[in-house]
């Protein structure tokens, strides 16, 4: 295939090979279904980072990234977080450290974290959706580029009229792209 011809349908993973939970799942329940769909996986592939998050009648309505599921662990990052990175804001690590100690994050051993954190719902740490994270399958790729650029997301939903039938990852894209690139040279 040419590289200049990759589509979204190309590149995205059919919602079906995805992990997803209910949003009454717990952490645990999440993490083993995102293990689950790892192991069955095309493992010529990047890995899953995710797992879509379903209400009771099967809809997509958030996401749980690998970074969502570490904030369960301490749930004392949603008073310090509007949702931007501190690092991302220009702060040092020293001034990050002090916000560890001053919040006492992370002041009971790791097992004693984890089995909490593993009881609690997905809904409560999932990311709702927004508008900008859905591309429909017909879409040009240098727009699903544009959203995944500008709206800093690690994947986009796929659309066919109002059906999520897809999920178009950053990193399948990327590899898309620097397969492209490696033609131009060779």
């Amino acid at each position: 295939m040419r590289s200049d011809a990759y589509t979204i349908k190309d590149l995205m993973i059919p919602i079906s090979e995805y992990a997803t939970v209910s949003e009454d799942a717990t952490l645990f329940e999440a993490v083993l279904s995102l293990e689950k769909a790892q192991a069955e996986f095309d493992h010529t592939r990047y890995r899953h980072r995710a797992v879509l998050v379903l209400d009771a009648q099967g809809a997509v309505i958030g996401k749980l990234s690998q970074l969502d599921a570490l904030r369960a662990l301490e749930p004392k990052y949603a008073e310090m977080q509007s949702g931007d990175s501190l690092a991302r804001l220009g702060f040092s690590r020293k001034f990050m450290k002090s916000m560890m100690e001053h919040y006492k994050l992370f002041d009971r051993p790791l097992k004693d974290i984890c089995k909490t954190a593993a009881t609690a719902k997905v809904r409560d740490f999932m990311h709702a959706l927004t508008e900008g994270e859905y591309v429909e399958e017909s879409a040009a790729l240098d727009e699903a580029i544009h959203q995944l650029v500008l709206g800093n997301h690690q994947s986009l939903l796929v659309t066919r009229d109002k059906d999520i039938i897809g999920i178009l990852r950053l990193t399948d894209v990327f590899a898309a792209i620097f397969h492209t690139m490696k033609e131009c040279f060779v």
